[in-house]
């Protein structure tokens, strides 16, 4: 068989072997990528301590605790109407092709999909943190899968009977979601104080507030009693918003900071959000390098068996 094979690959056209060579390659290369990106995740989750919200470093942190939802509007998943803290969703459509001999071929298309961008927060006993999923690696621990006849279900997926769900249609609906409970998550940390802002923008927003009391104003600074403003009234009233808005940054200043996770600047950097806990994820990761090693094996083995296989003859 491998005799034929090699005189296939002799007789097929330069471009074709190019292509095919190429193709290989390709594989070889994002197989031996998937060895480095998994293996080096899961020496991250091995190797990085995990810390407290209350005493947790500004900067590259590990934290676990309960993920949870914000006060406000739920996060409600599209597809199932399911309460959640993160969902991830996507709508395929079943097309066929046909070759030359009228062979039917099928494939799934999709058609929709998104991603939630919500914020929650996480506990862990000692504090509170909020998440910002936005570019995170999400690894859920709840999903489903089924099938259906319109591009939006109109329904959520059937019940399972004997462990088994069956359903049919040419639309197909995947969604995943991270619900409120255990998480483990890997990212950027700060804390970030509500008083933050530029005294100046405070200042002046105090102004447009005042102006929109016109007898107020008048009442408080016009000292000559004529009706109106003048410049030396207004340089009063700007300082005694100024005077307003640092008692008010003040106030703030002590109140407590709020916590955030978020995506490190850095792409080096993963950021990482896991329902699972870290000695499962960090098992999950090390299988996928060990996949993409036996991956990465295999294809350089087909590599230099179509080399050899094309330039034998010539040599």
């Amino acid at each position: 068989m491998l005799t034929d094979f090699a005189a296939d690959i002799q007789r097929m056209s330069t471009g074709g072997f190019v292509v095919v060579s190429v193709i290989v390659g390709i594989v070889v290369l994002v197989a031996f990528q998937a060895i480095w990106r998994n293996w080096s995740r899961a020496r991250l989750i091995e190797d990085t301590p995990t810390a407290r919200i209350r005493s947790a470093p500004q900067g590259y942190v590990e934290l676990e605790g309960e993920a949870r939802l914000l006060p406000g509007p739920p996060i409600v998943a599209p597809l199932t109407g399911r309460r959640c803290v993160w969902y991830r969703y996507r709508i395929e459509h079943e097309e066929h092709t046909y070759d030359s001999k009228g062979h039917s071929r099928s494939h799934w298309r999709t058609v929709d999909s998104g991603t939630s961008e919500g914020l929650f927060e996480l506990d862990d006993t000692t504090g509170r943190c909020v998440i910002d999923p936005d570019g995170a690696e999400v690894h859920p621990d709840d999903k489903d899968v089924w099938r259906g006849h319109s591009r939006w279900p109109s329904a959520g997926p059937p019940r399972r009977r004997g462990g088994l769900r069956f359903t049919a249609g040419d639309y197909r609906y995947t969604e995943e979601r991270l619900l409120p409970g255990p998480l483990y998550a890997v990212g950027w940390f700060e804390s970030i104080r509500t008083a933050d802002g530029e005294l100046k923008d405070a200042t002046a927003a105090l102004l447009r507030h005042w102006k929109q009391d016109q007898a107020g104003l008048l009442a408080r600074f016009d000292a000559n009693g004529d009706g109106h403003i003048d410049a030396g009234e207004w340089e009063r009233a700007r300082d005694a918003a100024q005077r307003r808005a640092i008692q008010e940054r003040a106030h703030k200043a002590a109140e407590p900071a709020v916590n955030l996770l978020r995506r490190p600047a850095s792409s080096a950097q993963a950021f990482i959000l896991s329902a699972h806990p870290q000695d499962r994820l960090s098992r999950r990761y090390r299988r996928r390098a060990l996949g993409g090693l036996a991956a990465t094996f295999v294809g350089v083995i087909v590599l230099a068996f179509l080399l050899a296989s094309r330039f034998s003859g010539q040599l």
